[in-house]
């Protein structure tokens, strides 16, 4: 038996989540599948122990351009708007005060030309330029112990959203499934995928659909189904994965540290985890890994698909991995995994936080990280530090680093667009109702009752 859509999603991650949404709720295309390799919705990087669990404004990342941040920032304020829509008990996300802090006269004096020479003050309303005294009122173990004559300062905002992403995905499928002709398969793995040039023939081990259109979101997989299909042949990947090390109640809020420029990996932070205020995060490492994903060796073998094992391959990771700031981060990174030494190794970072952590205050995170596909430029033999989709004929590859799951609906309202193209244009995207219920639920600092100073002043309630 063979089943025949308009469009087939292929991954119920964040993004083909998503996507589904997007396309079932506020789109005409009658007939949708999701089909998911995993007995259950977002299994892999998109759980809540793979990830950051941080929805990435752009406002404390510190190695995001103005230009960056301006791209990432109205992303995160559709999925911010969603959250406060739909979820207002806050079983799939937390708020909490939120900074980027600076510590020692260097650092402090790039954090303040960041925020008012370089516009980012302007850009984020609701951010504060803080002192001492206002750290230690938000975060009092972040100054405690701390020598008093070094120079501290944050930036500040209470648009911390800390995000069960995972949770987030399952109830775009909830939502989506509540429409005629939407199909989600999970436990479903796709052994193959034939254009014809009129349409898709998807065959699974669960049966054969056929589709007009096709999405392709499954991370970085999706890389390894476009080469399969004759696209991406000038990419390869870094697959980067994440770690973690966990203490007991130390912060209220997020406390991130300034990251390096160079780098695409987020610096090491602090906060609260989502769904237990009572265990602080710290991370995340990380490492390069052979695998598409994390624990499992049997992606060894998917992941040397992608890499090619062409000339360009190669070289473009030896430039990669040769560089002077890239190589020690790499290597130092590697140490943090050795037991026992790699916990003494990482307490550094973890002090820069929290001051007055003791080796025997952490553990490594047992079972916790995932891996992010780094994309690889095997022309230009470098890192591509943005996402990347692969557009080929009714097709649309979607491979998406950091910050994707913080820019997954802006991300869905370009691909919903792109899925309207390859249906030849027969149907419609109500954008206003879109950005209806999820982006123009975000509150403003200038909303009427909504005072941001004073929420970012008063330390939050302990759990």
């Amino acid at each position: 038996m063979t089943d025949e859509y308009d469009l087939a999603i292929i991954g119920g991650g964040i993004s083909g989540a998503s996507l589904l949404y997007t396309v079932a709720k506020f789109t005409d295309v009658e007939d949708v599948v999701l089909i998911e390799k995993e007995p259950e919705i977002a299994a892999i990087n998109s759980h809540h122990t793979n990830n950051s669990q941080t929805l990435h404004f752009g406002d404390i990342e510190t190695n995001y351009t103005l230009e960056k941040a301006e791209e990432v920032k109205e992303g995160a304020e559709l999925l911010a708007g969603y959250l406060e829509n739909h979820d207002p008990d806050r079983e799939m996300h937390s708020k909490r005060s939120k900074m980027v802090l600076a510590v020692g006269d260097e650092e402090v004096e790039k954090l303040e030309s960041r925020y008012h020479e370089e516009g980012f003050g302007d850009l984020y309303p609701k951010l504060r330029s803080i002192d001492r005294e206002e750290i230690a009122d938000l975060e009092p173990k972040v100054v405690e112990g701390r020598d008093p004559d070094t120079e501290l300062r944050a930036l500040q905002t209470p648009d911390g959203y800390v995000v069960d992403y995972g949770a987030v995905s399952k109830s775009f499928v909830d939502l989506a499934d509540e429409e005629d002709g939407v199909d989600v398969y999970t436990g479903t793995t796709v052994t193959d995928i034939d254009d014809d040039g009129e349409g898709f023939r998807i065959t699974t081990d669960n049966g054969i659909f056929e589709s007009d259109a096709t999405v392709v979101a499954a991370g970085s997989h999706s890389l390894q189904i476009a080469k399969e299909m004759g696209y991406g042949q000038n990419m390869s990947l870094l697959p980067v994965a994440g770690s973690f090390f966990l203490a007991d109640d130390l912060l209220n809020g997020k406390v991130y540290t300034l990251q390096m420029k160079k780098l695409p990996f987020a610096a090491v932070h602090g906060d609260a985890d989502v769904h237990d205020g009572d265990i602080t995060r710290f991370g995340p490492t990380a490492k390069v890994v052979p695998t598409l994903e994390r624990g499992r060796m049997s992606t060894v073998g998917d992941f040397l698909d992608v890499f090619g094992f062409s000339p360009d391959s190669f070289l473009s990771y030896a430039n990669i991995l040769a560089d002077r700031i890239l190589l020690p981060y790499v290597l130092r990174n590697l140490v943090y995994d050795v037991p026992e030494v790699g916990k003494r190794a990482f307490l550094p970072n973890v002090r820069k936080v929290v001051p007055t952590v003791e080796l025997s205050d952490i553990d490594r995170a047992t079972g916790y990280g995932g891996v992010r596909p780094q994309i690889v430029d095997t022309e230009a033999k470098d890192l591509d530090m943005g996402e990347a989709k692969i557009t080929g004929d009714d097709v649309l590859f979607n491979i998406t680093p950091s910050p994707g799951a913080s820019t997954c609906l802006k991300n869905a309202m370009a691909d919903a667009e792109q899925v309207l193209a390859f249906l030849d244009g027969d149907h419609e995207f109500d954008v206003e109702a879109f950005r209806a219920e999820t982006i123009g639920q975000f509150p403003r600092a200038d909303d009427d009752g909504d005072d941001a100073a004073a929420d970012a002043a008063e330390p939050p309630a302990a759990d």
